[in-house]
């Protein structure tokens, strides 16, 4: 790559976030992640105004993963590119770009678990109808390790991080470093407090890669992730901030994969606690947090240990007993 590629955020509000996209100003433009139905007219368009960009030009989207904050737009945006621009996910969350379904069939077999709402599934299905703008089938299903080419000799590399999801993806714009990585770099999470993710082995490997092998020279974030106390990054970090983000949250998910084990060993016991069954690992880490705040990362994550706890044991019953 001869001349840097500029990168943009853009910024629309939903509730009390803040969600960000990002438009690769590439002679075919991209825009990584669509925040919800109404992010596209009301935060996409005037902001690419502003810098004399017009979205009907954008010919990728580029998505990181498949919650309904980063793909709900989707579809919005899709149609008013007129239906040309490409749209990327990696396979393992396509589900949760065809379907909104699949956002409440996730919920139910996680954190509903502890959540004890009966409106919950109710709810959940309301807010898929409103903030998601379409079900939609993408053009290109990747799995990481893919080359995009968005015009002249702009590429972006696609390298698979799980954890958050099953399916989260860095893009990475080739020649300068610059990476996209959507929710999947947590440090002490977002608006909870608590950061979250599905898969702990996957989310401490993939934190490791982007450390080691990625060394993010720019790294873009899906929102403001806050440090142990309690102040956030941008959205927007250097290399130097990137690699704390990264040691950060490798360092918080020791600790909370600490508390968790320690909890699980001792064996789930329920109780009157807000954090029940795992009141000990919230003690142990001295969170204070809304633990039924949506999207309920404390629930979430510890969910995910228990899963890989509940796995370990079921082998070594098999390797005792077979």
């Amino acid at each position: 790559m001869t001349t840097p590629v500029a990168v943009h955020p853009l910024v629309s509000p939903w509730g009390r976030f803040g969600l960000y996209s990002f438009f690769i100003d590439a002679p075919e433009p991209a825009i990584v992640d669509t925040g919800i139905s109404s992010s596209p007219a009301e935060g996409m368009v005037p902001a690419l105004e502003a810098i004399g960009r017009r979205i009907e030009d954008v010919r990728w989207i580029l998505l990181t993963h498949g919650h309904i904050d980063h793909i709900g737009g989707a579809y919005a945006l899709w149609e008013l590119t007129g239906r040309r621009a490409q749209v990327v996910i990696h396979e393992a969350d396509a589900p949760m770009l065809r379907s909104r379904r699949a956002h409440v069939d996730e919920y139910l077999a996680g954190r509903a678990r502890y959540l004890h709402d009966p409106d919950g599934e109710a709810k959940l299905t309301g807010a898929t109808n409103a903030v998601i703008s379409g079900e939609l089938e993408p053009d290109l299903l990747v799995r990481g390790g893919e080359t995009i080419s968005l015009g002249g000799d702009v590429t972006v590399s696609v390298h698979s991080i799980p954890g958050h999801t099953p399916g989260s993806v860095a893009y990475v714009i080739d020649g300068q470093n610059d990476v996209f990585v959507g929710d999947a770099v947590q440090v002490h999470g977002a608006a909870n407090g608590f950061p979250g993710f599905v898969d702990p082995a996957g989310y401490r490997a993939s934190l490791q890669y982007l450390r080691d092998e990625i060394r993010p020279q720019h790294l873009y974030l899906g929102h403001p992730y806050r440090r142990a106390d309690g102040t956030p990054y941008g959205v927007q970090l250097d290399a130097g901030q990137a690699a704390e983000a990264l040691q950060g949250s490798l360092d918080i998910e020791a600790r909370v994969n600490s508390a968790a084990c320690g909890c699980l060993a001792a064996g789930l016991r329920d109780s009157d606690s807000p954090y029940s069954p795992f009141a000990r690992v919230a003690e142990d880490l001295g969170y204070e947090g809304d633990p039924t705040l949506e999207p309920s990362p404390f629930f979430t994550t510890l969910h995910g240990y228990r899963a890989a706890f509940d796995h370990l044991t079921e082998d070594e019953e098999i390797s005792t007993h077979g």
